[in-house]
């Protein structure tokens, strides 16, 4: 019955995504939306919505007191893992470099905040949603760390990418600043529960009611841009990329990172951890992975299509995952 549940919520929770996709793509093609407005648009998200949203994100988690960093590591030297394996194999795809930055962030980078946080709870409630949250906390920041480095390695850049170059672009990287932020803020609060101040930046209500609905609106405006930029003609010419970029995320991340931690870990780690786990290595690509190729000089339309058909997959790569783990006694 909770696989028959995951796999409903899996749907609930990818079918409003290729909803507001299709709205956009209809949108455009009656003229409402336009090629200027798609880069507006992109950029409106990247650089202010999604970095208010992670912000957010961050400040909302209650406490890292019971943080086990082993687990933590694990599931960062898995996504470092695929990301190496992605950099190097992304070359026997395709030679083009803007299309290299996409498929790269593509296979490694998935939608953990949006899809991931809420099927954690799915899979395990109150508790799978609290492990998750406290990793997102290490695992989105990463995300974006990596983002940075491949897509200003295979950017259109005219200048050869130097080490400085890369790090100033980590350091200055919207959705890294939002996510520093929110840990600012959190340790601002932490040290005020420990001298016993009652004050919270929740109680200034019109800063937090801006913030959400920055948050609120980044989703949805990321994925009417993305159906308005989406074109079925270029599935055709992309069609290795989006066959290879598909088939790393939507099978073979899930079946090393989740299966790995079964081997050589499943006495450690709790359900609640799997649950998280499985979280962050069956969700589909980032939404955010558009707007940010596109400002960094990658093949955008290429990390559109990667989001569009990961998100598809996706309901069936959490269906199985989760019978999966069921099955072995995990969940």
């Amino acid at each position: 019955m909770k696989n028959i549940d995951s796999f409903i919520f899996a749907l609930n929770a990818v079918t409003p995504i290729i909803a507001m996709v299709a709205i956009g793509y209809f949108l455009k093609r009656a003229g409402a939306l336009n090629e200027a407005f798609s880069k507006v648009g992109n950029r409106l998200v990247f650089r202010v919505l999604l970095p208010a949203m992670l912000f957010l994100n961050v400040y909302k988690i209650e406490n890292f007191e019971k943080i086990e960093m082993g687990y933590v590591f694990y599931a960062l030297l898995v996504t470092f893992t695929v990301f190496l394996t992605a950099f190097f194999t992304s070359g026997f795809v395709t030679k083009e470099s803007p299309k290299r930055g996409a498929l790269i962030q593509g296979i490694f980078r998935s939608n953990y905040a949006l899809i991931g946080i809420p099927l954690a709870g799915s899979l395990f409630g109150e508790e799978g949603t609290a492990v998750a949250a406290v990793l997102s906390a290490f695992a989105i920041p990463f995300f974006n760390v990596l983002a940075v480095l491949s897509l200003s390695v295979f950017g259109k850049n005219e200048k050869k990418p130097s080490v400085k170059g890369i790090l100033l672009g980590i350091i200055k990287n919207p959705l890294i600043l939002g996510v520093a932020a929110g840990f600012c803020a959190l340790l601002i609060r932490s040290f005020f529960v420990s001298a016993g101040i009652s004050f919270r930046l929740s109680d200034v209500a019109p800063v937090m009611k801006v913030l959400e609905y920055l948050s609120g609106a980044a989703t949805p405006l990321a994925l009417i841009v993305l159906g308005a930029e989406f074109e079925f003609s270029a599935i055709k010419e992309m069609k290795k990329e989006i066959v290879f970029g598909t088939a790393m995320r939507s099978l073979a991340v899930p079946v090393f990172g989740i299966g790995c931690a079964y081997l050589f870990f499943r006495d450690a780690f709790t359900g609640a951890q799997f649950a998280a786990l499985l979280a962050l290595f069956t969700t589909p690509v980032a939404v955010s992975s558009v707007p940010m190729a596109q400002e960094m000089g990658c093949d955008a339309k290429l990390a559109g299509q990667l989001v569009v058909w990961t998100t598809v997959a996706s309901a069936f790569t959490v269906f199985v995952s989760s019978f999966v783990l069921r099955s072995a006694g995990i969940f």
